[in-house]
């Protein structure tokens, strides 16, 4: 399967929530770079939009809905949230992805991109999303930018529950009630058995020990989590962040919930530098990099970022934009923004 240079990317996610009931969602965009026009995107209710490029469907969105992405004649979002809490992300899913080249009987084909914007535009819960998955979608594989992007979903609600999506060579996949992490390849099904291997790792330290006749008294705290793999593998970032929704202390309500999540992401975070992906170049385009991070919260509407350089958390209200009947975007201001204190 052809693919383009943009649908190269990394990226990790994380469904969470708050003591007090509120429910997170938050992603890595890892890449190279980020698509020409990449902004924080509204599209309210009643947006026109088509499944696949150049084919009218009639749909108009039922939901109003906000998250990243571009605006390419219409919605294309990587991740967002609409109006009844439903929250989605596609991620990079390279060397799995397989797509009909025609949509089954009495469904809709859908390119993989129009995927997010589609369930949020139409459906108010996972249970709807996967309904309309099932009954009434196709993901075919049909070009976009003159490729077909290989991508995998996951996908959250009020209830807490969350959803991973897998179109592969046996057919479409859907994981309910999944471990609220996607990070990319292999499958989901993998991960979760991979999950078995890191089964001993905890959150309390180990005591004193005797060893070969000698006692031994701990000199350094994390002694309980060691195993964790390091790196920015898949794999390893799927492991670190399941045992960090486990152990991660919720915050007391959205405000400290989204502070803490932001802290969860870094720790899957790639930095400059780390992760070189062509020997081609010398510029930071040489390297993945985590561009930035988004959070979203379910019950508010509300959804945040911050960037690589610019680590101020930014948010917008959907509740305030869906008094507006058009499209807006807003720029990820990505530059450095230091505040001075005096006092």
């Amino acid at each position: 399967m052809k693919e383009h240079p943009m649908w190269e990317a990394g990226c990790s996610a994380l469904s969470w929530s708050t003591q007090d009931g509120k429910h997170l969602f938050a992603r890595n965009m890892d890449f190279t770079g980020m698509a020409p026009g990449t902004s924080v995107t509204f599209a309210p209710c009643g947006s026109a939009y088509e499944l696949c490029s150049g084919q009218p469907s009639g749909y108009r969105a039922q939901y109003a809905a906000v998250g990243i992405g571009l605006m390419a004649g219409q919605p294309i979002l990587y991740e967002g949230v609409n109006e009844h809490g439903l929250m989605g992300a596609q991620l990079y899913y390279r060397c799995f992805a397989h797509y009909p080249d025609a949509a089954r009987p009495d469904t809709k084909p859908i390119q993989p991109p129009m995927l997010v914007y589609h369930l949020l535009a139409q459906c108010q819960s996972v249970h709807e999303a996967a309904e309309m998955l099932e009954h009434d979608l196709t993901l075919v594989s049909v070009p976009m930018m003159g490729a077909v992007p290989t991508l995998h979903w996951i996908f959250s609600d009020r209830t807490g529950e969350s959803m991973v999506v897998e179109s592969d060579a046996d057919g479409l996949h859907i994981y309910r009630d999944a471990v609220g992490v996607m990070t990319n390849s292999p499958s989901y099904a993998w991960h979760r058995l991979n999950l078995l291997n890191y089964a001993g790792i905890r959150d309390l330290d180990y005591g004193e020990r005797t060893l070969c006749g000698n006692h031994l008294e701990p000199c350094f705290s994390g002694s309980g989590a060691q195993g964790i793999p390091g790196d920015w593998s898949s794999p390893s970032r799927f492991v670190r962040l399941c045992m960090l929704r486990e152990y991660g202390r919720k915050g007391k309500d959205e405000q400290s919930g989204v502070a803490r999540i932001f802290r969860l992401m870094e720790s899957a975070a790639f930095p400059l530098g780390m992760v070189r992906v062509s020997e081609e170049r010398e510029d930071d385009s040489a390297f993945d990099t985590t561009l930035y991070t988004s959070v979203a919260c379910a019950e508010s509407g509300r959804f945040y970022w911050t960037t690589y350089e610019n680590q101020n958390i930014q948010y917008v209200d959907l509740k305030t934009l869906c008094e507006r009947d058009t499209p807006v975007q807003f720029d990820l201001k990505t530059e450095p923004d230091f505040q001075l204190r005096c006092e």
